[in-house]
């Protein structure tokens, strides 16, 4: 089981379509926002910061599954609970709950791939080491 991390979120009025509504992109914006504040909550450096893993560019989205449960208004204050579902070498399953307190939101499954740049300036899949798995159990 992993580390589950919360990220917070202020809604904004530019948020909201023109009902008042979160505009659904912004849900994908936070869970990424939330994706990258994960590892620095578990302890790990920034990607382009990582050492131990040179030339890391981070994790980029392959796929992302979103369910919508209730909407948000500007105003409230939202939680993206985040954890690792699962790891499988090269990419990782993470799961994003978005709470207003006891209330789900919407959940999200990201699957995402650790990435370097190749000398020729090329992205590559890398297998995820183990001190960052470390980190997030």
């Amino acid at each position: 089981m992993s580390k589950e991390t919360i990220y917070r979120v202020d809604v904004q009025f530019g948020d909201c379509d023109p009902a008042g509504i979160v505009f659904f992109p912004n849900f994908s914006r936070w869970m990424d926002a939330a994706s990258h504040d994960y590892f620095i909550q578990c302890g790990l450096p920034p990607w382009r910061a990582m050492t131990d893993l040179p030339n890391c560019i981070g994790a980029p989205l392959l796929e992302m599954h979103t369910r919508f449960h209730t909407s948000v208004t500007y105003g409230e204050t939202i939680e993206v609970h985040s954890s690792i579902e699962e790891w499988r070498g090269k990419v990782f399953i993470q799961n994003h709950r978005i709470m207003r307190g006891d209330t789900l939101i919407c959940e999200g499954r990201a699957t995402r791939a650790l990435c370097v740049k190749q000398s020729d300036g090329r992205l590559k899949a890398v297998p995820v080491p183990e001190f960052i798995r470390a980190a997030c159990a």
